[in-house]
């Protein structure tokens, strides 16, 4: 009878062993196994993961008993606290009941007579039990029957801990699966050869193809000349062990490109052998741009800054030229002509209008939008702009002018303008590196319907050329060349062009680029050209003759320079340096026949001023002076009919000569003022 059983169980295990792979069968094969070896019934109880009972597996070779019987056994759901678990948990020994003992597992309803209860040890962890039963009357187990029992209990919990660990191994591998399948980076497993033989679907994303297509395609095919020879390097490391990580440029299957971070790692076979490699793409392109944008957004605030601070320092540098403007003005008229305190003062004079030009042009790089457009000639805007064209090519670089005097005006706001040209000359200067030669011309055209350059605005234009000797652009540069932020250089912000590309839209234009490398550059503005601005006639102001002169100014070194220049005309001279000073003397009687103010001021603006001044004097002149341009001051200044704008810094005839023009008349001069 030995060698039968020890054949049963061999043919036990070999059946456990081919249903390893789930537990449902397994619990099946050795409940069936154990009733046809022992006979009667047989069943499994196992616990859940959770620690209670899951459903029992029962077989009878009655099969017609087998559910009854299953229902009666079953503890699904309980926990393993009853007498018999716990037994059967310390002892790990079967417990064998016959009589009156069978009644605590089933009761009395179902008559069975003997049972055997043999624990069921899996990873030296109690994992449930094999129950036998036999229902005829005085029914026993032999000795040799429960260590038959045992053993079946034994093969079962083999059987079971290798299902668990296919079971395990399985949710392992879903789990590794899903990670690989949700993560945001791209999982490419390669050859030696680097051929992919697994691809997740974000590296098809990254790569532009679906990823059952990537599936035996090479990496190299992604990779330009210098990536593939990266890629090879990469690959010896991981076959001598060692993991890699560096960042590379892919392309993609429509030919655009991603940034991206590849991290190798080897795989080795069951032997320990180099089998391939395990490959994590990380798209830094997205991260890379905005790294970029935040350094150009920081370089933009940090123009913002300097824009505000130029026009600070221009506005305070223009409020000192007009005290040393003026008080050379009034040196040159007390002088003999010819005489070195003459001369000197004429030399003081044009170094306050060189210095006026600069701070202009200062302003109107510093200033934010004023708009405010005019009529620009445009000889002398590019007479103009010169002196910056030189400083910012400096002195390797040739600047050729080329313009008639009759090419048309163009209305625009002058500053930006200004400033398109100088950022045009900035990138010229960038691409002429060891020297070179900058050409600017300007002609006339009429441009029909139809007519190249498309894109162009139609009728009379201004046709400007700028023209360098520097490295020129690749045909994939020139066409991106106007985009915000896009650069060649690591350490450049990429708004010149794009900032002039607006700029000239702004007003209508339009801008072509032609280029070639190693040829130059080309950047051709067409510009709508303006009518010839006619002059300006005469104000028509009050009749009667201006007397009475309030001059509102709180740097007090200009208010008397002001009244210096203006009293020996005649006036009668009322200086206020607080705007609220100037109010009150006004709402308690004092009735000026002009306002001179200026215009930004800490605790009331000059149109503010002049506004409170005018519920009392409605048709009070008012004449304002600033260091900031027309254009600068934007729409904080409203000049109506009766109201003027001179800026400083003025000489003393500039400042009497805007009084004619807004007031009319001065004072008799009869009383031995002298305009």
């Amino acid at each position: 009878m030995a060698y039968p059983l020890r054949y049963a169980l061999a043919d036990l295990a070999l059946a456990l062993s081919r249903v390893a792979d789930n537990t449902v069968e397994v619990r099946s094969t050795a409940a069936r196994a154990a009733a046809d070896m022992i006979g009667d019934g047989a069943g499994v109880q196992l616990l859940r993961d959770d620690g209670r009972y899951e459903a029992i597996t029962y077989h009878h070779i009655d099969d017609e008993r087998s559910a009854s019987l299953g229902r009666v056994l079953d503890h699904v759901g309980q926990l393993p606290d009853d007498d018999f678990s716990t037994a059967l948990a310390a002892s790990r020994r079967p417990i064998v009941l016959a009589g009156d003992g069978v009644e605590p597992l089933a009761g009395d309803e179902h008559h069975i007579h003997a049972a055997v209860l043999c624990p069921v040890i899996v990873d030296n962890t109690y994992a449930g039990y094999l129950v036998l039963t036999r229902e005829t009357p005085g029914a026993f187990y032999s000795t040799a029957e429960v260590e038959l029992a045992r053993d079946i209990a034994g093969e079962l919990a083999l059987a079971c801990s290798g299902a668990r660990t296919l079971e395990r191994l399985r949710a392992s591998e879903e789990r590794y699966r899903r990670v690989l399948e949700t993560i945001p980076e791209g999982v490419l497993q390669l050859d030696p050869d680097g051929v992919a033989t697994y691809a997740n679907e974000p590296i098809g994303v990254v790569l532009g193809m679906p990823r059952h297509q990537l599936v035996g395609v090479s990496l190299r095919g992604f990779l330009d000349d210098q990536g593939q020879k990266e890629l090879t390097r990469r690959i010896a490391e991981c076959q001598a062990g060692r993991s890699t990580v560096g960042a590379t440029r892919l392309m993609r299957a429509d030919g655009s490109k991603r940034s991206v971070r590849m991290s190798m790692m080897p795989l080795m076979d069951e032997q320990g052998q180099f089998n391939g490699v395990v490959c994590m793409v990380t798209d830094t392109t997205d991260h890379i741009d905005a790294r970029g944008l935040k350094r150009q957004l920081d370089h933009l605030r940090r123009l913002d800054s300097l824009g505000q601070l130029i026009g600070g320092i221009s506005h305070d540098f223009n409020n000192l030229l007009t005290v040393v403007g003026g008080s050379a003005d009034m040196i040159l008229s007390q002088t003999e002509d010819g005489s070195p305190q003459h001369r000197l003062a004429q030399d003081v004079l044009e170094a306050v209008g060189t210095g006026r030009t600069l701070t202009h042009q200062l302003l109107a790089f510093g200033r934010s939008e004023g708009n405010r457009p005019e009529i620009i000639p445009i000889p002398d805007l590019l007479t103009d702009v010169q002196s910056l064209f030189s400083r910012t090519l400096g002195e390797r670089i040739g600047l050729d002018l080329a313009f008639g005097p009759d090419v048309w005006p163009v209305k625009a706001e002058r500053g930006p303008l200004e400033q398109a040209l100088v950022n045009l000359a900035a990138n010229a200067r960038d691409a002429m590196l060891h020297g070179g030669m900058l050409r600017v011309a300007a002609v006339n055209e009429v441009h029909e319907t139809g007519e190249p350059p498309e894109g162009a605005p139609q009728g009379r234009l201004v046709h400007l050329v700028i023209t360098d000797t520097g490295t020129g652009m690749t045909e994939e540069v020139r066409r991106r060349a106007l985009e915000p932020f896009f650069t060649t250089r690591p350490t450049a912000a990429g708004l010149g062009l794009a900032t002039t590309a607006g700029i000239v839209q702004g007003i209508g234009g339009h801008i072509e680029l032609e280029s070639q490398p190693r040829l130059g550059t080309t950047v051709h503005l067409y510009l709508p050209a303006a009518e010839e601005r006619q002059p300006a006639e005469a104000r028509q102001g009050a009749t009667q003759v201006i007397g009475n002169v309030l001059i509102v100014e709180d740097q007090p070194e200009v208010a008397q320079l002001v009244q210096r220049l203006i009293e020996p005309a005649g006036y009668v001279i009322t200086v206020a340096t607080d705007a609220l000073m100037a109010v009150t003397q006004v709402a308690a009687g004092a009735h000026p026949d002009l306002l001179i103010t200026d215009v930004v001021m800490p605790t009331m603006t000059g149109p503010e001023l002049a506004s409170a001044l005018r519920t009392h004097h409605p048709d009070l002149p008012v004449l304002y002076m600033s260091g900031y341009t027309a254009a600068s001051l934007g729409p904080q200044l409203h000049l109506d009919e009766n109201s003027m704008l001179i800026e400083k810094p003025f000489t003393r005839s500039t400042l009497l000569g805007a009084i004619r023009n807004l007031c009319g008349p001065q004072p008799d001069r009869s009383a031995g003022a002298q305009a």
